[in-house]
């Protein structure tokens, strides 16, 4: 499956997706908290760098997530890239039991089975691996839940997930659900938060972060309680733009309004955004799609803007 491709071109945006063949689920066995397994393996703190942070979404379905270890800064020597992206496991939909699962497709499944090799590596580095959740054509998605039991039910399985592979959180990317399949109900005020308040009490010290896209975008407040709450960061979701999150009770340390399509936007673009990024005050900045290409000149570019540093290629 891979990401919606959205680039902005003299204000043509280009769109193609294509869907999820095989999917695989995590085994209920392997995903408990009291596992031996879960227990976290060493850390390196991570070198603060002035500037923000890098974001990189990886298709790990042909492409190595260990990929966005092998930048780092020329001056200084920090990893150019402070969270990882796995993209992307599943929220299906179970006809059985008429319940949302996690699923994990072959590639995802390897990446976390293998995590000794694919994600500790990066984690000793000091950077952060998250796993990105996405829709899957089944009606079944972040928006939609209808009792706080079902999302408390959905957010247990992130959490168990997260816990076990060791890793450092979840991402909500709303796509692709297709509301309404399966029988099952269009989006509603309350599932999101609900969804992102229960995750939040079961990882109360791990990332949350939000893919700003999709039904769950107009819908980040309710019953009192905002995403903002709960979430740690949101990014634009726009590839070759510049856009705010408007999501309540993030600062500007926490937002991403720029947004690089890796093998589609152009430098000019991609050093605009940086340039926008640094001037007016915000934390973040978004990569997609990272392949094994040596691409150091291209994120030198954006780099030297936002780090004042080069970047060095380590194959």
């Amino acid at each position: 499956m891979k990401k919606q491709f959205r680039v902005w071109s003299s204000f043509l945006m280009l769109t193609s997706c294509s869907t999820l063949l095989f999917v695989a689920s995590c085994k209920k066995d392997e995903a408990r908290p009291d596992n031996p397994q879960t227990k976290s393996e060493p850390r390196v703190e991570t070198v603060t760098k002035a500037g923000g942070k890098s974001v990189c979404y990886v298709e790990v379905n042909s492409n190595s997530l260990l990929n966005t270890g092998k930048y780092t800064l020329t001056t200084g020597g920090q990893q150019l890239f402070d969270i990882a992206i796995i993209f992307a496991a599943n929220i299906n939909y179970n006809t059985t039991t008429g319940k949302a699962v996690l699923y994990n497709n072959p590639n995802v499944t390897n990446v976390l089975v293998n995590k000794n090799t694919q994600i500790v590596p990066l984690q000793n580095k000091g950077m952060k691996v998250l796993l990105s959740i996405l829709g899957n054509h089944q009606g079944a998605g972040f928006c939609n839940f209808t009792s706080r039991a079902a999302a408390k039910a959905f957010a247990q399985q992130l959490a168990d997930t997260a816990n076990y592979y060791g890793l450092d959180g979840i991402d909500f990317d709303d796509e692709y659900a297709d509301y309404g399949n399966n029988g099952l109900p269009q989006p509603n005020d309350s599932s999101f938060v609900m969804l992102l308040d229960e995750l939040r009490k079961l990882m109360p010290t791990k990332i949350i972060s939000f893919y700003y896209y999709g039904p769950a975008a107009s819908r980040l407040s309710w019953g009192g309680k905002k995403a903002g709450d709960f979430i740690n960061y949101s990014w634009n979701a726009m590839y070759g733009t510049y856009s705010v999150p408007n999501v309540a009770g993030l600062t500007k340390a926490n937002l991403g309004p720029a947004a690089v399509d890796i093998q589609a936007t152009s430098q000019s673009t991609a050093n605009w955004l940086a340039t926008q990024t640094k001037n007016n005050g915000y934390g973040i900045y978004l990569w997609y799609n990272l392949t094994s290409t040596d691409k150091h000149v291209y994120f030198s570019g954006v780099s030297n803007i936002l780090y004042g540093s080069s970047v060095t290629y380590t194959p």
